[in-house]
């Protein structure tokens, strides 16, 4: 059902990152044409290191006299738009501008996230005002790793996602073909841990685990389909577990084809914090939005941060055309 329009931006900062993927010299352009095509005062800064994008947006919100930005175009990938967010959440309220992606990068989830599989020219049209009706401001859910304060948009994941980004680093081409390598490759030899999913102080999930989706956006990798039920604005986390009764090397065609949530041994619940360890005291293998972290920890927790982050998304909430089975609300039982 269509929701409500929202106003159109006035003042963009557009944050590029020159080395995603696809961030070449013509679709920068052309993004910038459109957005000062529409909008009174366009500002645009090119990263030049990590972490630039979260100082850049932090200076551009503390202008003051109200001549900060009330958008913020992230040209990149879900890295790019991950320093984004940090700054953006890290705001007073009064100065936080809304996200707008223009999706640049390798698997560009976040983007698939707001605006599924529509052209971003379209979806970059919609948001400025060009298209009334098309486009709305909304505020959503964000997730907090305990362990370092830092924010997690699109998901936490353990295992074999995991895994599969430090695949991915022998791997040359780009775009979601690279996770469409990386992810079988991942899979052979990969044995399950031994791991237990704690939802709102409840098990989930305890024994042989693949991996633990904590999230966030329903696809990781843009094309692979972990979290069906997911809801950006619901105030809950949604977690998706994989126990050993799927074989790793079934997991990314069950995830494309988008019925890994079908099988035995899948399980789902829902709630506001989320623990998942490693059991027998090793490391545990965890990514956050596409970064694998260090091996410093057994576990990882995740919080919910309810309605902390502005963003322009479809008017409509995405559908996903697969059966689902519904989620266990804060908790569930424990997948044998």
């Amino acid at each position: 059902m269509p929701l409500a329009a929202s106003p159109a931006p006035g003042r963009a900062l557009v944050v590029v990152n020159p080395t995603a993927g696809t961030a070449r010299t013509p679709l920068v352009q052309e993004v910038i044409a459109r957005c000062r095509a529409r909008l009174e005062r366009v500002v645009v800064h090119r990263t030049a290191h990590r972490g630039d994008a979260t100082d850049a947006v932090r200076a551009a919100l503390a202008r003051p006299g109200g001549q900060g930005p009330d958008l913020v175009v992230a040209v990149g990938g879900d890295g790019t738009v991950r320093e984004v967010v940090q700054a953006l959440v890290g705001a007073a309220p009064r100065e936080r501008a809304a996200l707008a992606v223009v999706p640049a990068g390798t698997g560009n989830s976040d983007y698939r996230m707001l605006w599924g599989q529509a052209p971003w020219q379209e979806s970059l049209e919609a948001t400025l005002g060009a298209v009334p009706g098309r486009a709305r401001r909304r505020r959503i859910d964000v997730g907090q790793l305990a362990e370092t304060g830092e924010l997690v948009l699109l998901g936490a994941c353990s295992g074999l996602i995991a895994e599969g980004l430090v695949a991915a680093r022998s791997i040359a081409v780009a775009g979601r073909e690279r996770y469409a390598r990386a992810l079988p490759q991942a899979a052979v030899g990969f044995r399950p841990y031994p791991g237990r999913v704690t939802v709102d102080g409840r098990v989930l999930h305890e024994g042989a685990t693949v991996l633990a989706n904590v999230g966030g956006g329903r696809y990781r990798g843009g094309q692979y389909l972990i979290l069906p039920r997911s809801e950006l604005d619901d105030g809950l986390l949604d977690v998706c577990v994989v126990g050993a009764q799927v074989a790793a090397a079934d997991v990314p065609e069950l995830a494309r084809a988008g019925v890994l949530h079908k099988r035995p041994g899948v399980v789902h619940g829902r709630g506001r914090r989320v623990v998942v360890e490693r059991l027998d005291g090793r490391p545990l293998c965890f990514e956050h939005d596409g970064e694998l972290q260090p091996p410093a920890w057994t576990s990882m927790t995740v919080q919910v941060l309810a309605g902390v982050l502005p963003v322009w998304g479809a008017a409509t909430k995405e559908v996903t055309r697969v059966h689902t089975p519904p989620a266990l609300p804060l908790g569930g039982l424990a997948a044998t």
